[in-house]
């Protein structure tokens, strides 16, 4: 089945983000044969909660040593600081049952600087197995193999557990799904479609979200929306152009897929790490720092809106342009980019996050989102 989706009628979404590059967003078709869930994974079971656990331990800033307990501790709290019970277990059984197969999208691209952390991905598979799920049918999945090979996953997981990756080599297609696709043309390429993985289509019956804190020149943030979206998708980069990206929609419109949307039922924020400039990447530790928190909830909208305030936040304490600044003035193309917090690349675009919101994938108004903080 093929749905044709104009998203003509999101162009009266935030205007202060300036209305002269979204008067006419690009004409999407999105073809799939899936339907959607009748509960999707995105907001999915807490819409609009996000649990929020800080724990000073749980990472040295000087030699990024993870303490495992201390993480153990983190994701038990978070989980059932979210769900509302008693015991973890309870928690991770609400979503997750033995005859699942499991994927956990991890983002490494700014690896081995900051990528989902290894200790971290460890705990999410320890907690699938006290659920029942079995190593063989937990995937780890991301799209690029030499970005993934740096982490070395496989050193802290059991035997069993799928390293999966889209593109062994950068621009292959055989590991993509020829049938489930977003065509788009931003800016005359001759490759308008973006497929979805087909790990994702084929294999997984739910998904674990697991993006890093991270700023980023064109969306204004990477976290969950992006990660599970560009991250689960061939053919992305084509929506940046010059000064132009059109991450404002595209972001949203991926994350809305099916079976992508129904089968994402939980983000694990993993905020160990982030970068404050220059993300994705962290070629090195100039821009790093180090929240040492953890962000838990199933609704992917109001954990970024949220990851936006922390980005911004340090930014700011760092005299840095804000996040939110859409100023031709700071605009640089070419080197220099990566090294000058007070320059960007592209006009940056974190209005896709409330753009996510309007496309029913969560809450972005901070007046409605619940959160609950946790210091250990």
């Amino acid at each position: 089945m093929i749905r044709r989706t104009f998203l003509q009628a999101a162009a009266a979404a935030p205007v202060a983000f300036g209305a002269s590059l979204h008067e006419d967003l690009p004409k999407y078709r999105v073809a799939s044969r899936f339907q959607p869930s009748a509960h999707p994974g995105m907001p999915g079971l807490y819409p609009g909660k996000v649990a929020k656990v800080h724990a000073e331990k749980s990472i040295d800033s000087n030699s990024e040593k993870v303490d495992v307990p201390t993480v153990r501790e983190m994701i038990s709290q978070g989980m059932r600081a979210l769900t509302g019970d008693k015991d973890a277990r309870d928690s991770w059984a609400r979503f997750f049952a033995p005859a699942d197969v499991v994927g956990i999208k991890v983002n490494c691209s700014g690896a081995p600087g900051i990528m989902s952390t290894p200790e971290v991905v460890a705990e999410i598979v320890r907690d699938l197995g006290i659920v029942g799920v079995k190593p063989e049918q937990i995937w780890i999945y991301e799209r690029f193999q030499n970005q993934v090979d740096t982490v070395h996953y496989h050193r802290f997981v059991p035997a069993g557990v799928h390293i999966w990756t889209a593109e062994g080599r950068r621009g292959t297609i055989i590991n993509y799904d020829p049938n489930t696709y977003v065509d788009v043309n931003f800016f005359g390429e001759d490759d308008t479609r973006s497929n979805l993985a087909h790990v994702v289509s084929e294999r997984c019956t739910k998904i674990i979200n697991v993006p890093n804190m991270k700023d980023h020149g064109g969306a204004g943030v990477t976290g969950c929306l992006k990660n599970i979206a560009y991250g689960s998708f061939s053919n992305v980069a084509r929506s940046h152009s010059g000064f132009k990206t059109n991450t404002y929609s595209f972001i949203g419109t991926l994350a809305s897929v099916e079976p992508l949307r129904s089968r994402t039922v939980l983000a694990i924020m993993d905020g160990l790490r982030g970068v404050w400039h220059g993300g994705p990447f962290s070629p090195s530790r100039k821009f790093r720092f180090y929240p040492k928190q953890m962000m838990f909830g199933t609704d992917p909208v109001a954990v970024d809106r949220l990851l936006l305030d922390v980005i911004d936040g340090k930014r700011k304490a760092e005299h840095a342009t804000s996040v939110w600044d859409r100023s031709m003035a700071h605009i640089k193309s070419g080197n220099g980019y990566d090294q000058n917090p007070s320059v960007d690349r592209f006009i940056r675009e974190p209005g896709h996050i409330e753009y996510a919101g309007k496309l029913g994938l969560g809450v972005y108004d901070i007046g409605k989102i619940q959160v609950r903080n946790i210091e250990i």
